[in-house]
């Protein structure tokens, strides 16, 4: 086969080119011993690669979302210990307060360090991160989780919404801890109540307080199914317990039914309600104490829900609402929404009742026409000061008296305090029930901020394992890496040596063969 010159030259030329490159390519290899640099290289090993380093990425991203989750945590956390310490100050306090010495100044002085105190909650639970956001108001992190009404009330103004980052594969854990959780959910110990229906009007023999819960599984599971009760005292030393449907349940009151009249501190519980009774005879009840006391009759069952409404601020005219009540039972306890509503005029005198919160698509539960100044909706009366105008709303919110925050408790306990008691055995036996209803619930609030805690520091553990399967993910996935994109030094060099060799004998070849000529066999 004849060879040409052009030919030769050719593919001489291609040759060394592609022995060249070969070199070039190696040697760089051989420099910083990289095997896989494009797709060209290795297209199965690339594509594994660009999955590994999609997944390295999310691992940076869970580390740091995992040091956003501790931040946040560890801020929440120390809030939390702060109140709780104040908490501790606080019962401390009430328990004192019910010292048998203690005058009505120096209750009055105890509500002072209460007053002081309930400051310093009300800032701690206003508390902001180092971003400026409330760490207690749920995704709401520009509205401070609570605020002080006219009535020295406090109302929440954060929401449920817990603000989740994802930290692992499958796992993604709330950052922050709502005011909801932290300090709305407290049960309320101050559930029941009691009014004397005879005889009437009062003649103060009789003293019994209202009900505070001691047992909620009890309460609920017993006590609820049976109200509204009947309390009868029969005699100086018994009474008699009905309930709604008439069956007498006195057996499951404390001693059955009996009492001794003489106590100072006598206490019924009666299926997880605790009662305080006082008995007080008046002059000429000696001859015949019994006849004295008996028929003195209580009724005894939950408090009822209780409803406010108050002018939302877009509202074109400035009526109030001035009193809402529930005067229908049975519609209320039907229709009308546990959660709260929204009472809206669609003109002078018409109006619409809707579910909170109200979006474009929400359908009334009710409506009707104003009879006076009175809206009825839903077996609830709203009496507003005036006449409203088209388009007015009121947000309505509605206390099932379930639970209750601290700050609430406080405020009734300074109250409670600075009412003068001295040488007044029924003030006297008011307070130690308004007494027990604030340590119930001081300890109920507690015991949710503990639980708090205690839910942050299972999310801290939870980080903490999976900040280490992170870590290990992360070094098995570099490992991968190296062992489909890293070259294995020996073989790099020996394959250098070797193209170096055939670049070599290329040159030579080339030089030997283009120095032929026929001149020279003639």
């Amino acid at each position: 086969m004849r060879i040409s010159t052009p030919q030769f030259y050719a593919s001489s030329s291609a040759n060394y080119e592609r022995t060249f490159g070969n070199v070039n390519k190696t040697q760089q290899e051989a420099s910083d011993f990289i095997r896989v640099r494009t797709a060209a290289d290795d297209p199965v090993g690339y594509a594994r690669l660009l999955q590994l380093e999609q997944q390295q990425n999310m691992l940076d991203q869970f580390k740091g979302n995992i040091t956003n989750v501790r931040n946040a945590l560890g801020s929440s956390e120390s809030t939390l210990n702060a109140i709780g310490a104040v908490l501790q100050r606080v019962n401390e306090l009430a328990m004192g307060s019910g010292n048998a010495s203690f005058t009505d100044a120096d209750r009055k002085a105890n509500a002072s360090e209460l007053a002081s105190l309930e400051d310093q909650l009300f800032s701690l639970m206003n508390s902001r991160d180092e971003n400026g956001k409330y760490l207690f108001s749920g995704s709401k992190g520009d509205t401070p989780p609570y605020v002080r009404n006219s009535d020295g009330t406090y109302s929440y103004q954060g929401d449920q919404s817990q603000l989740m980052l994802q930290v692992g594969d499958m796992l993604s854990l709330a950052a922050n801890e709502t005011g909801y959780s932290a300090f709305e959910q407290a049960l309320n110990t101050s559930r029941s109540e009691t009014k004397q229906t005879a005889p009437l009007p009062d003649d103060g023999r009789v003293s019994l307080s209202n009900g505070q819960v001691s047992g909620s599984a009890t309460y609920n599971d017993r006590f609820r199914s049976g109200e509204p009760y009947s309390i009868e005292f029969t005699s100086s030393t018994e009474y008699k317990i009905l309930d709604a449907g008439g069956n007498d349940v006195t057996l499951e009151a404390s001693q059955g039914g009996k009492f001794d009249p003489k106590g100072d501190n006598i206490s019924i519980n009666f299926r997880g309600v605790d009662l305080r009774l006082k008995i007080d005879f008046k002059p000429g009840d000696e001859g015949n104490p019994d006849a004295a006391i008996a028929g003195h009759t209580f009724s005894l069952s939950s408090k009822a829900d209780s409803i406010s409404g108050t002018r939302s601020p877009g509202n074109t005219s400035s009526e109030q609402v001035t009193d809402a009540k529930i005067t229908d039972p049975t519609a209320y306890k039907a229709a009308f929404p546990g959660g709260g509503a929204v009472l809206k005029f669609t003109s002078a005198t018409d109006f619409e009742l809707y579910a909170a919160p109200m979006t474009a698509d929400s359908r009334p539960i009710s409506s009707g026409t104003l009879s006076g100044n009175t809206a009825t909706a839903a077996g609830v009366s709203f009496e507003l000061s005036g006449p409203p105008s088209a388009g007015d709303s009121f947000g309505v919110k509605v206390d099932t008296h379930q639970n209750q925050n601290i700050l609430n408790t406080i405020g009734q306990l300074r109250g409670a305090l600075n009412t003068p008691q001295d040488h007044d055995p029924a003030a006297r036996q008011a307070f130690l029930a308004s007494l027990d209803s604030a340590i119930g619930n001081i300890a109920s609030a507690t015991n949710q901020v503990s639980s708090s805690i205690s839910a942050i520091g299972g999310r801290g553990q939870a980080l903490d394992v999976q900040a280490e399967t992170n870590e290990a993910l992360g070094i098995e996935n570099t490992k991968t890496q190296g062992s489909i994109r890293d070259s294995d030094i020996g073989e790099v060099m020996m394959r250098l040596e070797m193209q170096k060799n055939q670049l070599t004998a290329s040159m030579q070849s080339f030089a030997k063969i283009s120095s032929l000529s026929l001149v020279n066999y003639i």
